[in-house]
This record gives structure tokens, C-alpha cells and sequence, in this order.
């Protein structure tokens, strides 16, 4: 029996199956991914991003973060308000005497604090809530970011174990089978790169991801914080009647509200961008090939993949079963010479089961059948090695030549290996260690993330008007009370 023409086929396919993890397939976010949106793009001119969720993709960001221009836009326009309010105020105190004191009922002046305090309640009510929704958005966000991250971190550690599994298998063919040996060195390596590959995603964009959504939740909490701090010190400075106090505390306010903005439109950006990470998520789950999370999911899914696996399946079925037909023949030779129990085993597992499915099945094995990874140590019993005479080796039945016993230890070696990876072989082919762990996000944690983050935004918005109402608020107070004199936590001014 020719051991290298026999077992050289499915170390073949098992590089045609190297195509599941090809370099032309790890693309970060698929051209043709039923996926696509059509956005402004700032970084094009404000053309339209037509693309699909590709979070290696600068324009796929730009066209995200700009969902959000409403909020960027308010702020804008906010700052430019108070910057054009702060000149005629500079500039009229400069030119123009102090107006005429206007006297007004002590209704206009409780219904000004009426509204001072309706705004202060709505934003403090909006503030409470936007801490709660913070808190909850990010940890809901960290625990689907850490399930992604956690997938490409599987993917990577699979990925590296069939190539060290190949650079194994390299070596010990190498003297019998160059061609093999060489091209399993040649999937290897393109399996580090790609291994590689993930791995930067997972160290270097994971870290950056982990940083933004640090960011944001540290952000939106001192926003928040000093945002109620100052509310509070602002109507105990209403009541005291201290103008220099509340003026500065207005400038800060005027410019926190600018922030709140911001973060609105930063919060809608969120909520965009996590319907769109669910929706890849569920499109991966209907089509794993042609999904744009390629990025970390080096996964096949494709009917080549599937036919180059089951054909490895065949191959090595048949072959171990042509094994099998030699044991049976050396049977036989054995019971001649009544040597049949030398052998001690009746036939070598076949871990793969018949047609048409050829699935793999290790446990399917006879208790008495022998792992493929124990036949060197069986066949050295009939080795003869090259210190003995051919004369001698037969006269004791070692018919086996060292060579020959040699070459039968690397190739079951081998095929052992190949049996160990299989199970990796087939979860990065149908992609079966993503899909518990996407179903499990788009089941239990898109919904409960994307309410958080929606909550977020709600409040956010809420803040940034009741804000912008109740500064102007503080405008009308200040420039009522200007001229007169009050009493401590009165709000209708003393009579002259």
C-alpha cells in the first residue's frame, strides 16, 4: 500500500477548504451586502454614503456620526446666539446709558419665577433621567460590544490552532512529501495573516471602541453632574438677589447647553448606529457569506466551503476504510503464523460515517477499534530497523522496513492532526460559534440597548430645550430686578 498517493487527497482539500479563511474574503464590511444606506457623507462633499455597516470604513462613520446634525446644528446656532447677545450687551453698555426702570405688577414677577421654577424642575427631571439612561446604555453597550469582540476572539484563537496545527503537519511530511508539506506551510501562513488580521481587530479597533464608549458614558455623567449642580446654585442665587453670582452662572449654563446638544446629536448617532449593528447581526444570521461583518468573522458559508469539507470527509473515510481492508489482510497473514495476537486490535477508527452525509462522529468508533494517532506504536512491533539483518527481522516477524514504518508514523500522525482541527474546520465553515453567540445579542440585548440609547437621546433633548428656556428665563429675571432692591428669598421687589 502506497501510504503518500493515498493520503495526499485530503490534505489537497483540506487547502481548498483553506478558502473559508481566504484574504480576498476578510474584507471589513461587504460591497455587496443587502445592507446599504444612503446618507450625507461629510467627508464626500456631503455626497451620498450608498455603503453598507463597515466600521473600518471612515466615510460609514462620517455618514453615522452626521445623523446627528440636528443636535451639532443647535448647538451652532446656540453659541452663536450667546456670542451675538454678549457684543449688544458689551456694546450697549459702552454707548448707551442705563434704561428707565420699568415698574411692573407682582404677578409678572411670579409668574417670571413660576416659569424659572417649571424649567428648572423639567431639567432636573430630564437630567435624572439622562444619568439613568447613561448608565444603562453603557453597560448594555459594553456587554454587545464585548459578545462581538468576544466572536472575533474565538474566531482568532481557532484560526491560530489550525495553523499551528498545518505548521505541525508541515514538518512531519516534509521528508516524504514536499509538495504537500509546502503547501500546507503556504495555508499556514496565509492563515497567520489573516489571524493576524483579526487580531488587530480585536487589540487595536476593540480598545479604541472600548475608549469612545468609556468616553461618552464619562462625558455625558460630568455634563449631567455639573449641569444639576449649577441648577441648584442658580436658584439659591435667584432668591438671594446676587446678579454677579447668576450672570456667570447663565455664561456657564449657556455654554453647557451647547453640550447638551451636542450629546443629542451625539445620542442619535448611538441609536443609529446600534439599529445598524443589529441589523448586520440579523442579516448575518439569514446569510453568513454575504454578510458585512466580515471584519471579524472569517467564516465560509459558502457551497464550495461546504462541498471541499464533506469532500475531505469522504476522502478520509475511504481511506481509513482502504486501512482497514489491510488490517484485514494482515489478519490473516498473522494467523498463518499464529502471530494474530501481535496485532491486538481488529480495525482503526472511522471517526466518519457512511454515505451521503459523511458527518463526523467520534464517538460512532468500536471499543476495540484503534485510534489512527496508536497505529506507529502497533507497527513497531514488526518494524526492522537497520541494525538488523533482513534474515533476522523476518525469522521474528518484523517484515515492516524502518523507512516504510517511518513514513506510516508521519502520514497517521497527520491524519490524526487533520481529525483533531476538523470540528474548527467545520464551525469556521458554517460558522456555528457565531451564530449561538448573534442570536443570543439579537434576541436578548438589541432591543434593551437600543430603548436605553433611545431613552438617552429623548432626555438629552429634553434637557437641551428645558436649558435653552429656562436660560432665557434667567434673562427676563435679571433684567426685571435690574434697579430694584428685594428682600432675601422675596420675589416681589420692596416698595420705595
Amino acid at each position: 500500500m502506497n501510504i503518500s498517493n493515498g493520503v495526499l487527497l485530503p490534505f489537497m482539500l483540506l487547502l481548498v477548504s483553506s478558502s473559508v479563511f481566504s484574504p480576498k474574503s476578510m474584507v471589513f464590511g461587504s460591497s455587496v451586502s443587502e445592507q446599504s444606506f444612503n446618507r450625507i457623507d461629510p467627508l464626500n462633499h456631503f455626497k451620498h454614503y450608498r455603503g453598507g455597516y463597515d466600521i473600518r470604513n471612515n466615510h460609514y462613520w462620517a455618514s453615522a456620526v452626521f445623523t446627528g446634525v440636528h443636535g451639532y446644528a443647535a448647538a451652532g446656532a446656540w453659541l452663536l446666539c450667546g456670542l451675538g447677545f454678549g457684543i449688544f450687551m458689551v456694546v450697549r453698555s459702552l454707548c448707551c446709558s442705563s434704561s428707565t426702570v420699568i415698574n411692573h405688577s407682582d404677578s409678572y414677577y411670579l409668574s417670571t419665577f413660576l416659569l424659572v421654577l417649571l424649567f428648572t424642575s423639567l431639567a432636573i427631571v430630564a437630567a435624572s433621567l439622562a444619568i439613568y439612561a447613561n448608565q444603562k446604555s453603557y453597560h448594555r453597550m459594553r456587554k454587545m460590544v464585548d459578545t462581538i469582540i468576544g466572536v472575533g476572539g474565538d474566531a482568532h484563537k481557532m484560526i491560530r490552532k489550525v495553523s499551528k496545527t498545518m505548521e505541525q503537519m508541515h514538518n512531519i511530511l516534509l521528508p516524504y512529501d514536499q509538495t504537500a508539506s509546502n503547501r500546507l506551510n503556504l495555508t499556514a501562513y496565509q492563515l497567520g495573516r489573516e489571524s493576524k488580521t483579526i487580531q488587530d481587530f480585536v487589540h487595536k479597533d476593540g480598545d479604541k471602541i472600548e475608549l469612545a464608549i468609556k468616553t461618552s458614558y464619562l462625558v455625558h455623567l460630568g455634563v449631567l453632574a455639573l449641569n444639576l449642580v449649577l441648577l441648584v446654585a442658580a436658584l439659591v442665587l435667584l432668591l438671594l438677589h446676587w446678579h454677579p453670582g447668576l450672570i456667570m452662572i447663565i455664561f456657564l449654563c449657556w455654554i453647557l447647553t451647547s453640550l447638551c446638544w451636542v450629546l443629542t446629536g451625539i445620542d442619535y448617532f448611538l441609536h443609529t448606529f446600534g439599529d445598524d449593528t443589529c441589523a448586520a447581526l440579523q442579516d448575518f444570521e439569514q446569510c453568513p457569506q454575504n454578510s458585512s461583518l466580515d471584519t471579524i468573522l472569517p467564516c465560509g458559508g459558502s457551497s464550495n466551503s461546504n462541498k471541499a469539507l464533506m469532500q475531505i470527509s469522504y476522502t478520509t473515510h475511504n481511506f481509513i476504510n482502504k486501512l482497514n481492508s489491510k488490517i484485514e489482510e494482515l489478519h490473516k497473514l498473522l494467523q498463518v503464523f499464529s502471530m494474530e495476537s501481535l496485532l491486538g486490535f481488529s480495525e482503526i477508527c472511522n471517526p466518519f460515517s457512511g454515505p451521503p452525509s459523511y458527518s463526523y462522529v467520534p464517538d460512532k468508533c468500536p471499543k476495540n477499534a484503534l485510534p489512527i494517532s496508536k497505529l506507529p506504536n502497533v507497527l513497531e512491533r514488526f518494524a526492522c530497523y537497520k541494525g538488523n539483518s533482513t534474515g533476522t527481522c523476518k525469522g521474528i516477524g518484523k517484515v515492516l522496513p524502518e523507512d516504510t514504518f517511518n513514513e506510516a508514523w508521519a502520514y497517521s500522525d497527520s491524519i490524526q492532526y487533520l481529525l483533531n482541527i476538523f470540528p474548527d474546520l467545520q464551525s469556521l465553515t458554517t460558522c456555528s460559534f457565531v451564530r449561538d453567540s448573534f442570536s443570543e445579542v439579537v434576541v436578548h440585548q438589541c432591543s434593551p440597548f437600543k430603548d436605553s440609547v433611545r431613552l438617552l437621546w429623548a432626555s438629552m433633548l429634553s434637557l437641551s430645550i428645558a436649558m435653552l428656556l429656562l436660560v432665557l428665563t434667567w434673562l427676563v429675571n435679571v433684567f426685571q430686578e435690574r434697579g430694584r432692591s428685594f428682600s432675601m428669598c422675596s420675589i416681589i421687589p420692596n416698595t420705595a
